[in-house]
This record gives C-alpha cells, structure tokens and sequence, in this order.
C-alpha cells in the first residue's frame, strides 16, 4: 500500500499519468482521423487506371511502411518541423497519421478490390455511374469486410504511441517513466501504464466487434 500511495497519491502523480493518458488518447484519435482520410485516398489511387496514381500511392506506402514508425517520428520533429513553432503534440498527430495512412490504404484496397466483380456490374447494369456505384455499392461492403482489420490498426496505434516519448512529449508511458525515476519503483507506475493500456485496446476492441455484429443484424434483418 506504501508503494502505491508513493507512486499514485503522493504529489498527486495521479494527476501526471492522467494528463499522460489524455495526451495518449489525443495522438490517436488524431493520428486515426488522418489515417483514414490519407488510406481513402491512397487506396482509390492504387485501383485507378491512371498509372502515375498508382505510382505514387505504392511508393508513399512502400516508403512509409518500410521506415521504422520511431523513425519517422524523429525525421518529422527534428528535420521538417524543426525550423518551425508547431507543438509537440501536433507533430507527433501528423506524423502517426501518415505512417498510419498507409497501412490503412492497403486494410481499404484490399476491402474494395474483394467486393466481387458481379456487384459492380450490378451496379452500372442499374444504370448507376462509376462513382455511384462505388459509393452506394462498393465502399458500404467493403467496410464492413475491413472492419475487423481496421480495428487492429487502431489498437496497433495506441500502443505505438509510446514511441512519443522520443520527442520529449509526455504520454502515458513517459509520464509513468518519469514517476519510476522519481520513486525507484518499477513495479507500480510501469504495470499502471501495462493495465491502461490494456483497459483502451480491450474497450476498442468490443466497440469494434459490437458494431460489427450490429451490421451483421441490419444485413440479415
């Protein structure tokens, strides 16, 4: 009990893993937002006819998926950030986002080009555009086939997040590293951060999956 009031009560440290965990939450949601909208587009470009779109989209992912995350993290805030006053925090969103965006292109591609053919000629058979078709048709049950993969991606970024801590930013991990050098217990502050992280991806998770069976009952109802 010692050690918890040490490590949780004492100087309200609670108070730092707290604001840690919010800045962890932040980098996230925020991260995941520009994930998706880079991956949409990103995905449509790999599936167009035009040959410089799919150029550059499958060098974008190749690049980024092939440079580790704590890498770009760096390259972001010490080269291309560094001449500016943009804060910690907005810098790490940006750049998780864009190593996110790949992954999520190819979790879309991979949705839309399983959709089977039939359902797009359905679809233009109905007298529906190209466009119509993939919005109305296409990208509904691509989501829905995708969204089991996506979920891990977004469970995959939380914990990567513990990476901020190499621009000095103070997230949950690093929030709780700072209470362990404060106290000289390990034990507390890091199987704190080990539960909280688990408590978030856990959560995800069953939203997740309680959405997807809820598709599944509107698909059968």
């Amino acid at each position: 009990m010692d050690a918890l009031y040490q490590n949780l009560i004492a100087l309200d440290r609670w108070k730092l893993i707290l604001s840690g965990l919010g800045t962890t939450i932040c980098i996230a949601l925020g991260a995941i937002v520009i994930g998706t909208l880079i991956g949409a587009v990103l995905a449509l470009m790999r599936i167009s006819r035009s040959r410089l779109l799919r150029g550059i989209s499958t060098l974008y992912i190749t690049v980024i998926r092939g440079i580790p995350m704590v890498t770009q993290l760096m390259i972001f805030y010490f080269i291309f950030f560094a001449p500016t006053n943009v804060p910690k925090l907005v810098v790490a969103i940006i750049s998780f986002g864009v190593n996110s965006g790949a992954y999520c292109a190819e979790i879309f591609r991979s949705g839309i080009q399983g959709v089977p053919v039939g359902q797009v000629e359905a679809g233009r058979s109905l007298g529906l555009s190209g466009a119509q078709t993939m919005k109305l048709i296409i990208l509904p049950q691509a989501f829905k086939a995708v969204l089991p993969t996506y979920t891990n991606e977004f469970v995959v970024l939380i914990k990567e997040t513990a990476v901020a801590s190499y621009i000095a930013l103070v997230d949950l991990t690093k929030a709780t590293d700072q209470i362990r050098n404060a106290t000289f217990n390990a034990w507390v502050p890091l199987l704190t951060a080990a539960v909280i992280y688990l408590c978030m991806t856990l959560g995800l998770s069953a939203l997740f999956a309680r959405l997807e069976r809820r598709m599944a009952r509107s698909d059968r109802g």
